[in-house]
């Protein structure tokens, strides 16, 4: 529809005009609907923005706020007269029952207090009963039951019309495929949800990505989005998916019920949930008037990246039902509802130039600098673009402009590229063949994306090796960080790991930033990490594939490190999560002669290689295995896995039969809802479990 050279000059007018919003003249109006006609067609139809939602909506209020102030400029074909445009054709189309209006958008208390006032003014009340909910930043759904049984499950479309999807819903195990609506005398009702992967599993399935060599994905929303449209169900299966159902939007039914049909939004929420749906009736709160909701809202956003779930805003809600009907609709959206984003996440920027930098594994990591661009309140200047395929998986240039996204502490990701934009000048990004520190040439297993330095006295390893030991989840030496590591390495203070505990008074004292007390500091940390548990110390080591919850596997397995030399391949996989690549990882580690000459040599400096026994306590916990969710309140997690240990019980890594208690604090996620469906395990609360242990 579009060419490279209008695609062009289209996002060339997108940036002029968005220089220009709040004040844009007149003149402009057709450009700017042209605009916003484009970026829709690359939204609904190619699903391939060019542009990230914040600017999109900047774009359209812009739109909306011309046209408001003389109506007689508003045409049939305004993007503000119409709900989407166009499907994307994979899959069968159905018929929404209900059009899926899209909601207004608000990014500051002026736009809510505008928005309320209106609502008053119709409704002729002095204050509004609201519900606030999180805003779900995944892929909205429309399901329909039908005499009490799932029948149907859609996209969103174009709002009127979507993707038949029924398939991969049945997927999702929190979408219970039949639910007693006959209660409450409804025999066809259709409900609003939205699917995501929350921040867990989408952790997990990128790991598992990264492990069999392939890019990762940028968030757990395109996770989501791009798992619906899968034709493989099995695959869908895997990516643990969740479906969060927020509204009901038709019924219809006879008067022969058990049960009243809730006449609020939050009763209706509570209705889904107690029909085993995943309502946010949790996270739900209700109030009266805009300033408790404007509360709310900070509240939310105050704590959003706690939650197990991505989420961009909230969505505010009239609760009264019969009230939302009295405020009806616009053509794009409901005057009942509102939702407020919180700051954009995603930016647009230029790919400037890329770095190779070596990982402790001698992993080869491009890093792309790029124009400086704020996104979520903090300034990308770098970000990592992983390895060789990924550059050519998301296509990318010298010179690109690129979509980019942060989501709370993670790191940046580049979403796409936009090929489209270019006008001849970029350049391809050339992947070196020799390793840029030490010069050796570069090494790639045909099962793997990564090209590595095998050269394990490569200085860039050694040092990311040294930074990793020393490290707050490994060896936790304090006052010891990636900065003073550096430092001590260029100075010639040390040379591997077993340098650390040859450190003197002598070398330390006089260099700048260590006086007396940080020197006797330092030491001391040292001096301690000599005692740190055996897991620690198999963590601290950095062996390939082995994270924390695997190095304590292994560290229950033996009474001493050296122990591991004599376990093959075959007998490794027998333990708890421990697969091919883990064991295989493991067993070359331990049949390297460097490595076993640099553990001998820390033992020699007094470091603790085997395993004290716990002083066990034979009483409730005794042969249990326990799980924990959420966030406690009381103990901190590694406590709580501690006292479980010396009263006899055992820590599991995952839900399974096996489990005999999960202990569930705030915000718990996934293993919760796994674990709802088997019967064996006892679910209980980090009060329940306290109770348990002895006095």
């Amino acid at each position: 529809m579009f060419d490279q050279k209008q695609t062009i000059a289209l996002q060339e007018q997108t940036s002029s005009l968005l220089k220009h919003t709040g004040n844009m003249p007149v003149s402009n109006l057709e450009s700017l609907r042209n605009v916003l006609r484009f970026h829709e067609y690359r939204y609904y139809v190619l699903n391939d923005p060019l542009i990230s939602d914040f600017e999109y909506d900047n774009l359209y209020k812009e739109l909306e706020r011309i046209e408001k102030k003389d109506p007689s400029l508003i045409t049939t074909d305004s993007p503000t007269q119409r709900v989407g445009l166009g499907l994307i054709k994979d899959f069968p189309k159905v018929q929404h029952l209900v059009p899926m209006l899209s909601l207004e958008n608000s990014y500051n208390a002026e736009d809510l207090y505008d928005w309320d006032r209106k609502a008053r003014e119709l409704s002729g009340l002095a204050e509004i009963e609201y519900t606030v909910e999180p805003k779900f930043d995944g892929a909205s759904i429309s399901l329909i039951y039908e005499n009490d049984l799932f029948a149907r499950g859609a996209t969103r479309g174009d709002g009127e019309t979507g993707d038949d999807i029924s398939p991969n819903i049945r997927q999702i195990k929190s979408v219970p495929l039949s639910a007693h609506f006959n209660e409450y005398g409804i025999e066809q009702v259709e409900i609003r949800g939205e699917v995501l992967m929350n921040k867990s599993n989408f952790k997990q399935y990128n790991e598992r990505l990264m492990e069999e060599g392939q890019p990762p994905l940028a968030n757990p929303r395109n996770a989501a989005a791009g798992s619906l449209r899968i034709k493989d169900t099995a695959i869908v299966s895997k990516r643990n998916l969740e479906g969060f159902l927020y509204h009901v939007s038709y019924i219809t039914g006879s008067n022969k019920r058990k049960k009243e049909i809730p006449l609020t939004h939050s009763g209706m929420l509570d209705m889904l949930w107690e029909l085993g749906f995943r309502s946010p009736k949790k996270e739900m709160q209700v109030v009266t008037g805009i300033e408790a909701v404007i509360s709310c809202i900070q509240n939310f956003e105050a704590r959003r990246d706690d939650l197990p779930y991505e989420i961009d805003g909230m969505v505010i809600k009239v609760n009264d039902i019969a009230l939302q009907e009295r405020l009806g609709m616009t053509s794009h959206h409901p005057r009942w509802a509102i939702a407020f984003k919180f700051k954009a996440r995603q930016a647009t920027s230029k790919l400037l130039s890329v770095s190779f930098q070596v990982g402790r594994t001698g992993a080869i990591t491009p890093v792309a600098k790029i124009e400086p661009v704020q996104v979520g309140g903090v300034t990308v200047s770098s970000i990592s673009i992983h390895n060789e395929e990924y550059i050519r998986e998301k296509d990318l240039m010298l010179g690109d402009v690129i979509l980019i996204e942060r989501s709370g502490d993670v790191i940046p990701q580049i979403v796409k590229s936009m090929p489209e934009l270019r006008k001849g000048d970029e350049q391809l990004i050339r992947f070196p063949t020799n390793c840029p520190v030490c010069g050796d040439a570069l090494f790639k297993t045909a099962d793997e994306a990564v090209w590595r330095c095998i050269n394990i006295n490569c200085s860039a390893q050694v040092v990311e090796r040294i930074i990793h030991f020393v490290s707050k989840d490994a060896m936790d030496i304090r006052s010891f960080g990636e900065a003073n590591v550096r430092k001590f390495y260029n100075l010639g203070l040390f040379k591997d790991i077993p340098g650390i505990y040859e450190l003197t008074i002598q070398q330390l004292q006089g260099l700048d930033g260590f006086g007396e007390k940080s020197v006797q500091n330092l030491l001391q940390a040292i001096e301690t990490s000599k005692t740190q548990p055996l897991h620690r110390l198999i963590y601290a080591l950095g062996i390939r594939y082995v994270g924390e919850t695997t190095a304590k596997t292994l560290a229950q397995q033996v009474i001493n490190l050296f122990d591991l030399k004599g376990y093959s391949k075959e007998k490794l996989q027998q333990m708890d999560d421990v697969g091919i690549k883990v064991a295989g990882s493991i067993y070359e580690f331990f049949q390297n002669h460097d490595n076993l000459l640099m553990l001998e040599k820390l033992e020699t400096l007094g470091v603790k290689m085997y395993k004290e026994e716990l002083s066990v306590t034979v009483g409730n916990l005794n042969g249990q295995t326990f799980l924990f969710t959420g966030t406690l309140t009381r103990l901190k997690r590694s406590d709580a896995e501690e006292r479980v240990e010396r009263n006899g019980g055992k820590i599991l890594g995952g839900v399974s039969s096996k489990l005999n208690y999960l202990v569930v604090g705030e915000d718990a996620g996934s293993k919760l809802e796994k674990a709802k469906k088997i019967p064996a395990i006892n679910i209980i609360t980090e009060e329940d479990f306290l109770k348990m242990l002895p006095t």
